[in-house]
Formats: structure tokens, C-alpha cells, sequence
């Protein structure tokens, strides 16, 4: 009975260690104090013995969220106290991630020059160098650079940095990605190189500092679709006209034989016919099944654009 008694003691005192279960109420403080800079009670808690590197159930710990919140004063004081900087959460977050997340440079240069790992991921595959260059923190993104970030690197669906920027439209940190080796036709998973994606999301500064780096104007992605293709797709009349001045190939099909000028029928765009049809585009072409622009149109009761490809 004695030894049972002992036994359910120690379970209990491991239970509600500082060190393990991370929802202590000193440990609840000592977060809340860390997001909103709070070094004095941070101080006391530490010298009370609450671990500086409890975390709650995300595994998200006091210098995180300090990070989050852009505490430089509190960033240092935990490093000092032996946060460890290079700690993950559950979906594979560190500091340094945080930092990128949120667009804080001179806390990425300290987390750096105190260790942190430039190459650790989150869960989805993401480094910070592809964080910083998804929200376009161009600044951050020479930094990390200059510290030794691949700009080659992708996450699990092939997509690297100049990728991430091109899908959101951030001209220049993409120009200074490519200026630090990133490679402009490498393609994610689907095919697609940055070009096709920003042409995709009408991202037409992107395109123009792609084009301008010799970006291939004609790459297809695994479905045999150009960047023109979807421009056209998508109804963005200035990305193709872009494009075509550029010298896109504008009667090049994708693996089903489906034209620029065939997508543009489908869609029903007079503009975009009319445009496709100064650049050359051959209305007698047909896809796969025999189809020519005109079949299209008419078939999608599209007149106006018919009476154009007639």
C-alpha cells in the first residue's frame, strides 16, 4: 500500500512538472509575458523555476511567441536565460519560421547569429527563405541569402521560393532571388515553372521580371499548358498580351491539342480572340477530337466570338 501511495506521488508530481506539461499556470505567465514583453515577470518565473522552454499543446514556447511579436528585448533575455533556439513545434515551426512569417529582419539576424537553423522546415515543406518570399519581405530574403539560404530548395509539392513569389506577385524578391542563383525554369510537381505561375495569377510585374531574366516563354507543364495557355484560361488579357509581345508561340497546343486560341473560344472572350488573332493565331487548328475554335465557340453558344472565327 505504501509503495502504491509513493508510486501515485511521483505520478503526479511528473504530472505537473513545469518541464513536462507546459499548462501550469506559471508556465500559461510566463507566454503571456514573453508575447507581450513583459522581462520583468519573465525574470521572476525563470528564477522561479519555470522552464524557460515550456511549450503549450502546438509545442509553441515563450521565444516564439516572443518572435511572433516582434520582442527584441524579450527574444534576447529568453536566448540568454537558454531558450533553445532551434525548437520545433508540432507542425514544425521554429523561431526563425516565426520571424520570417511576420516580416521581423533584425530578430532574423540575431536568431541567426545565435544559431538558428536556416534550413528547417515546417510540416509543409517550407524553410524560411520560402516563408520570406511567399509575403514578399524582400530585405529578409537577401539576408537570409547572404547567410546561406537555398533558393533551390522546395517543399513537398516542388515549389521553391521564386515559385512562392511569383504566385504572389512580388516582383522584386523575385528579381533578388534570381540574382542569388535561383534557377528560373525549374518546375514543382505539376510542371509548372514560375513563369506559368504568374502568368496563372495574373501577376503581370512578376511575369515582366521573368521575361526580362530569360524566363523560357514556352515551357509546358505536365499537362502540355504554357504560361500563355493560362493566361488565357484565366481572362488576363494584359499577361497574355505581355506574353505575346514577349514571343510566346501562340498556336502552341497543350497534350490534348487545346490552343490558347481554342481556351479563349471556350471562355467566350471577343478581346482575348481578337488579340490571339493579330499574333497569328490559326483559327483552321483542331484538338485531339477534331475540334477547331470555331466547333468551340459554337458550341458554347459563344456567337460574337463564332462570328470572329469564321
Amino acid at each position: 500500500m505504501k509503495s502504491t501511495r509513493q508510486l501515485l506521488a511521483i505520478i503526479l508530481i511528473l504530472l505537473t512538472s513545469p518541464l513536462l506539461g507546459g499548462d501550469t499556470q506559471d508556465e500559461k505567465d510566463l507566454r503571456l509575458a514573453a508575447s507581450v514583453g513583459d522581462v520583468e515577470t519573465i525574470e521572476a518565473l525563470i528564477d522561479k523555476g519555470v522552464s524557460v522552454n515550456t511549450a503549450n499543446k502546438f509545442g509553441k514556447n515563450a521565444l516564439m511567441m516572443a518572435v511572433e511579436n516582434d520582442n527584441f528585448e524579450t527574444v534576447v533575455l529568453l536566448l540568454n536565460r537558454g531558450a533553445e533556439v532551434n525548437a520545433r513545434t508540432v507542425a514544425g515551426c521554429t523561431a526563425l519560421t516565426f520571424a520570417a512569417e511576420n516580416g521581423h529582419p533584425a530578430l532574423t539576424a540575431m536568431l541567426l547569429e545565435r544559431g538558428a537553423y536556416l534550413h528547417d522546415r515546417t510540416r509543409a515543406g517550407w524553410d524560411a527563405l520560402m516563408i520570406a518570399s511567399r509575403y514578399g519581405i524582400t530585405d529578409m530574403v537577401e539576408q537570409l541569402l547572404f547567410k546561406g539560404a537555398d533558393p533551390k530548395a522546395a517543399d513537398k509539392h516542388g515549389r521553391n521560393a521564386l515559385m512562392m513569389a511569383a504566385e504572389k506577385g512580388h516582383a522584386a524578391t523575385s528579381a533578388m532571388l534570381l540574382k542569388h542563383g535561383a534557377e528560373i525554369d525549374s518546375r514543382d510537381k505539376g510542371g509548372s515553372t514560375a513563369l506559368i505561375i504568374a502568368a496563372d495569377s495574373g501577376n503581370n510585374e512578376v511575369v515582366k521580371t521573368l521575361i526580362d531574366h530569360y524566363a523560357n516563354i514556352n515551357a509546358q507543364d505536365s499537362d502540355g499548358a504554357t504560361a500563355l495557355i493560362w493566361a488565357v484560361g484565366e481572362d488576363r488579357i494584359d499577361t497574355a498580351r505581355l506574353l505575346l509581345e514577349a514571343g510566346a508561340d501562340v498556336n502552341l497546343a497543350d497534350i490534348d491539342g487545346i490552343t490558347p486560341l481554342m481556351e479563349a473560344a471556350r471562355r467566350g472572350s471577343e478581346a482575348m480572340v481578337k488579340l490571339l488573332l493579330q499574333h497569328g493565331a490559326d483559327k483552321m487548328n483542331k484538338d485531339k477530337e477534331g475540334h477547331t475554335a470555331l466547333d468551340i465557340a459554337n458550341k458554347k453558344k459563344h456567337v460574337e466570338v463564332a462570328g470572329l472565327l469564321k
